[in-house]
């Protein structure tokens, strides 16, 4: 029983936590993530970008401008100018979300990492969940 309830602890708590958010409307953190992809010139961005909000894998993309990068590849240093995605979007569309960018995107190893949102503005936090189709 005991190894029964610990194993099934995380279940439960994600349950209770859905349950207290639907009935408080208050935010449950981790629920929604920001992904980092970075990409070799703007109209590439561009095109991944529409390509992520055309398949609903986000509700909103960001394009920064031009950031020089600095990075070891094949043993040696390399330096570049790159174009950062800030992607919005659920935590459980992470994975579809890096492998559908991994199918389109030109770099052999693309960057796409991601961090958890903890805390926002929760009217763009309710956008985000309403842009975004759950799984």
């Amino acid at each position: 029983v005991v190894i029964l309830s610990l194993l099934m602890y995380p279940m439960l708590r994600s349950l209770a936590l859905q349950l207290h958010s639907a009935v408080t409307g208050s935010y449950i953190s981790g629920t929604h993530s920001i992904a980092f992809i970075n990409c070799l010139n703007e109209q590439i961005a561009k095109d991944i970008a529409r390509a992520i909000l055309d398949k609903k894998l986000a509700a909103c993309v960001n394009i920064l401008p031009k950031s020089s990068a600095l990075y070891f590849w094949k043993g040696e240093l390399e330096e570049s100018t790159e174009i950062l995605l800030l992607v919005k979007t659920r935590t459980s569309k992470i994975g579809e979300l890096s492998n559908y960018v991994r199918s389109i995107h030109p770099f052999e190893i693309p960057e796409i990492i991601s961090l958890p949102i903890d805390q926002g503005n929760p009217l763009y936090l309710k956008w985000i969940e309403e842009s975004v189709p759950r799984d």
